[in-house]
Formats: structure tokens, C-alpha cells, sequence
């Protein structure tokens, strides 16, 4: 029998909509059975599940527990942990296979599933496949799964202390927003021989602090005023999920991905020369020199921690990392995004100096705006757009124009980019150049193509 459910929810990444009204315990037990009859198509047999801090989630991941049995695997329930520990768990306890029920950085109304099968993260066709099953009618199979609970953390940890070491002992503060990493971070990093100071580290689905998204600067306030208040060398945060990582200095600088990943990158290349590196649509100009004069391959590709996967596969890099904040390590781990594990490697970069910060604050730093976004009135404009301007946009001055994911508009002195989120209904656009009169520049040739398709209210 047919079933109707919130098509929206559906998005590029992951599934994601609002508890009991579009992601209701119906909705998540036939995107259960939907995914289990994938998982056994694909050979599939054991499976791993996981959930984030929210409210939802302990009612939410039970209904994806039964489903999944129904549909005939064979499930293992890792309770609450961070994204990253969900893929873990896949990666050690099944055929690579496991379903984090997560509302990320979303507000706490939200919840979500992010989903690998046979060591593949579902994202875009695979998404929508899985919305089309439901739609036609999935049924639970005549021989159920079974359902045992484990606990990865300590093996989590082990691993990752087995992998990194410190040049010497850090005095660290990290920032959870409450998300579920709090339950985890301390640990790892005391493990690696670090003091630490914990801000809003006890989980908290109502993020009663600040926001668990490093991506914003609001967010990383705390932090930054922690590191002044105490004796702590480096700042770290974490998303609501923990698969994302944001760093901050000594002296209040953010240091956001694009930055961080030169350090990775040079670090990695000292050991693996010629390997590929990928990078995002929305990171800097300055990282593709970078990974050339250290003797790597720069990759640029969409922007979404799926395809980021998908891309990394393909090319078989050892590193890759987007603007956002996932960070993914091929060389030496798994190859998910993983902030955490991202942490412990860039504190094992920065012990090896006397002052961590001064090595951070060196990287190669461009003129750049934040993420800028303008919202539409409804769902699809934004692609709507974006195809308008790839079709019809022109740009004078522009020395290479790049449209694997909207438009990324590269001239001498800088670049623009305007693509659409796939997650949300708005454009999102970026700025970097030289100078303020290129960035001007930059920005007045960007505005003078967006009055062309009605677009009038700019954040810039």
C-alpha cells in the first residue's frame, strides 16, 4: 500500500523536516523499511544506528529500529553519540552501513537521518529513490532482523589516540553549543594528554546557550571570550552533531576551514606527496596555489559533505574539506567528515610549536565576506535562479567561470560565487579578493547580473 509523506523533507544530504509535522514516527518508520529494503538489494545484512541530543530522538530512533528489523536487517543501536562515531560503528560493526538520526545545527524542532549503505553516504537520486519507494509502497519482509545495543565510545577514542600524538601537552577550551559532542570531546582530548577547559558540554537538546553551528561568528563568542579569561592556547567547536569543527586563536582570529585545511593539507603532503586534495565551491583562491606548491592536486567540487564523499571516492584523495566545516581525512582514518578526529589532528600539527596560535594566524589569508543569503518565497526558486543565470548571466570581467555548483565567478584579483542551498530555500553568495576596491568590484558586477532577474534586496 501507498504511502503520503512530506516530500519536502527529502533534501540533497540527508532527510530533514520538523518533528510531528513533516518528519513524524510514521514518516521515520517507512524511510526505515524504504532504506532496509536498499540495504538488502546492496547485500546488506547488519546495520548500525545512532541518534544526536535531541528531544525526539530516543522515540524517533526506536520507530527506525523497528522498522529496520521489519525490514529484515539485523540492527545495532550505539545510542547517543556524534555523527562521526554513528560512521564508526558502520565502519567496524557493520558492512559499512549505518543511519544517524540527527537535526544537525537545525533548531531543536528539527530532526533527521543521515544515511550509508555498503560504505556509500545516500545523497541526491539516492534520496529521492528512497522518498519514491515510500511513495509506491514498502512492506516489512516475513523474517525480522535482530536488535543489540553496543557502545563504541571507548574504541572511538582508542583509535584516535592510537593515531595521534602529541608533541607536547596542550591547554585547550572547547565550545559544544550543547550538542551531543559534549559527551565525547573532553574525553578524547584529555586522552591525548590536553587540559581542557568544557563550555555548554553537557547535551542539551534545547541549545539553551548559543547556537551549535561554528559556522556563525555569534556562535563562537564564548569561546573567544574563554580563551581571553583563561590560560587555554587554542579554541575549538563543534556543530550539533560533532562532524563539524570550528577553530579559534589565542587572540580572538576565527579560523575558518578554507584556512584550516591548508595546514591539513601541508601536512598530509609531507608524507603522501602528489596525493588529491578536494575542496569546496564557497573555499578561498588562495588553497589550490596552496596545495600546488606543496607538491598536491587540487580538486574543486560542489559543496555538500555527500558529494564531498562521492568526489573523494572518485578521485581517490587523501584529504578533502569544505567551507561549513567538514573536514575529511582519508590518510590515516576513515575518510568521513569528522570533527573531532579533525581537532586531534590539528592539535598534533600545533604542538609541535611553542605558540599554536602563531602558526594559524600565518596562513595565507585573503579580503573576504561571511556566507551571504538571500531567502525566497518558496521552495525551488533559488534553483530556479540559478539556472536563469547560468544560462543567461554574463560577466565581463570574469577570467574563468566555474558551474559545477551555481556560478563560482574567478577574476585576477578575487572571486564571486552564488549557488543555491540545497538544504534550505536561499541563494547563498560569497566574496573574496585583494583589496576592498576589487571586492567592490567584484560585488558591483554580481549586483548589476541579480537586478536582471529581479533581485533587488541585497546583503551586500
Amino acid at each position: 500500500m501507498s504511502v503520503r509523506i512530506a516530500a519536502e523533507i527529502f533534501k540533497a544530504y540527508d532527510i530533514r523536516g520538523i518533528v510531528d509535522e513533516t518528519l513524524t514516527e510514521d514518516a521515520v518508520y517507512h524511510i526505515g523499511l524504504a532504506i532496509a529494503a536498499r540495504a538488502r538489494a546492496l547485500g546488506v545484512s547488519d546495520i548500525a544506528i545512532g541518534r544526536d541530543g535531541r528531544l525526539s530522538g530516543p522515540r524517533l530512533l526506536a520507530r527506525l529500529a523497528a522498522a529496520l528489523q521489519d525490514g529484515g536487517l539485523n540492527v545495532v543501536d550505539v545510542g547517543m553519540v556524534a555523527t562521526p562515531m554513528l560512521y564508526y560503528a558502520a565502519h567496524t560493526l557493520t558492512q559499512g552501513s549505518g543511519v544517524m538520526l540527527t537535526g544537525s545545527h537545525n533548531p531543536p524542532q528539527y530532526n533527521g537521518l543521515k544515511m550509508m549503505l555498503a560504505g556509500t553516504t545516500l545523497s541526491g537520486d539516492g534520496i529521492q529513490e528512497l522518498h519514491q519507494a515510500i511513495v509506491a509502497g514498502v512492506t516489512p519482509v516475513t523474517t525480522c532482523g535482530s536488535l543489540r545495543s553496543a557502545d563504541v565510545s571507548t574504541a572511538y577514542r582508542e583509535r584516535i589516540t592510537s593515531d595521534i600524538k602529541l608533541a607536547r601537552p596542550m591547554n585547550i577550551v572547547i565550545d559544544a553549543g550543547n550538542g551531543v559532542a559534549g559527551a565525547y570531546a573532553g574525553d578524547v582530548y584529555r586522552a591525548l594528554g590536553c587540559s581542557v577547559t568544557e563550555l555548554f558540554c553537557d547535551v542539551d537538546g534545547t541549545f539553551p546557550n548559543h547556537h551549535p553551528d561554528p559556522a556563525k561568528p555569534a556562535n563562537l563568542q564564548d569561546l573567544i571570550q574563554a580563551l581571553q579569561d583563561t590560560d587555554a592556547e587554542i579554541g575549538l567547536a563543534f556543530d550539533g552533531d560533532g562532524d563539524r569543527l570550528g577553530v579559534v586563536t589565542k587572540d580572538g582570529n576565527i579560523i575558518w576551514p578554507d584556512r584550516q585545511l591548508m595546514l591539513y593539507a601541508a601536512d598530509v603532503l609531507a608524507r603522501q606527496p602528489q596525493v588529491k586534495i578536494i575542496y569546496d565551491v564557497k573555499c578561498t583562491r588562495l588553497l589550490a596555489p596552496w596545495i600546488r606548491e606543496h607538491g598536491g592536486e587540487p580538486i574543486i567540487s560542489r559543496t555538500g559533505h555527500s558529494l564531498i564523499k562521492a568526489a573523494m571516492k572518485e578521485h581517490e584523495a587523501a584529504l578533502a574539506g569544505e567551507m561549513s566545516g567538514h573536514t575529511f581525512f582519508k590518510e590515516r582514518w576513515f575518510g568521513f567528515d569528522d570533527g573531532m578526529y579533525t581537532g586531534a589532528r590539528l592539535l598534533e600539527i600545533l604542538s609541535q610549536s611553542a605558540d599554536a596560535s602563531s602558526v594559524l594566524n600565518a596562513l595565507p589569508e585573503a579580503l573576504s565576506t561571511p556566507e551571504l543569503n538571500i531567502s525566497m518565497d518558496n521552495e525551488g526558486d533559488n534553483h530556479r535562479i540559478i539556472a536563469q543565470l547560468q544560462a543567461n548571466a554574463q560577466f565581463p570581467n570574469a577570467e574563468n567561470i566555474i558551474d559545477i555548483d551555481g556560478l563560482r565567478v574567478e577574476y585576477a584579483s578575487g572571486f564571486g560565487l552564488i549557488r543555491a542551498s540545497n538544504t534550505t530555500p536561499v541563494l547563498v553568495l560569497r566574496f573574496e579578493a585583494e583589496t576592498e576596491t576589487a571586492l567592490a568590484a567584484i560585488q558591483a558586477e554580481f549586483k548589476h547580473v541579480l537586478q536582471q532577474v529581479g533581485l533587488n534586496d541585497l546583503p551586500f
